[in-house]
């Protein structure tokens, strides 16, 4: 295993990281609150439920590049389109998991909140949200992760990032340049994943579903 260019060029992996990581958060802010609107919304009105999963689970099986070659021409190339192409990419997992979590809270106890006094507004805050989020939060770390791997298309159209690297070892034909790009994007994904798997079990439900064990 080579690991040349990693060991002499770590500080340029590491820059490349961080505007991989830069990139990857800017994506995941703006596809966050577009989910939560159209999850909400497939929770309010059963009948768009089908075509919103629907739509986000189609526009998960185009081609990635594809995307990035309608988006070139609106677009330009740099940062734009691959935030576009990401944000795209991250409703499926997102908008899934926004339904599939607030779905499946207890009704009852949602007519006991209000029972008891609560807003709807209050009963979502308090009780609905806060029961969702352990399957929400999931759908953000596989997003999030998702993102990650797909943000190495940025390399191509000069967004930046861990792509960079890879392609441009690629183009170079020089193999330590690309096993330092994939054990960066390999890395980086494995340790999203790990904080947002603890970060799944700090919620008040996880919590409260160890301390009955």
């Amino acid at each position: 295993m080579d690991l040349r260019y990693l060991r002499e060029n770590w500080d340029v992996v590491l820059e490349r990281t961080i505007e991989h990581v830069q990139i990857s958060l800017l994506a995941l802010a703006i596809a966050i609150p577009i989910a939560v609107a159209l999850g909400i919304l497939a929770i309010r009105f059963r009948s768009l439920q089908f075509p919103i999963l629907t739509l986000v689970g189609f526009l998960y099986t185009v081609p990635s590049l594809l995307i990035l070659v309608f988006l070139i021409p609106s677009q330009g190339i740099g940062t734009r389109p691959v935030l576009i192409m990401l944000v795209i990419y991250a409703q499926l997992f997102l908008v899934r998991n926004i339904v599939a979590g607030l779905r499946g809270v207890n009704q009852e106890t949602l007519e006991a909140a209000r029972g008891v006094g609560m807003s709807n507004g209050q009963v979502f805050r308090k009780v609905w949200f806060p029961l969702a989020l352990p399957v929400i939060i999931a759908g953000v770390r596989i997003a999030f992760v998702t993102i990650i791997g797909l943000a190495v298309f940025g390399g191509l159209i000069s967004a930046g990032g861990l792509g960079r690297i890879l392609f441009e070892g690629i183009g170079r034909d020089y193999p330590s340049m690309v096993l330092a790009g994939i054990i960066a994007i390999t890395v980086l994904s494995i340790t999203i994943d790990l904080l947002l798997r603890a970060l799944e079990q700090l919620t008040p439900l996880a919590r409260a579903y160890r301390a009955s064990r």
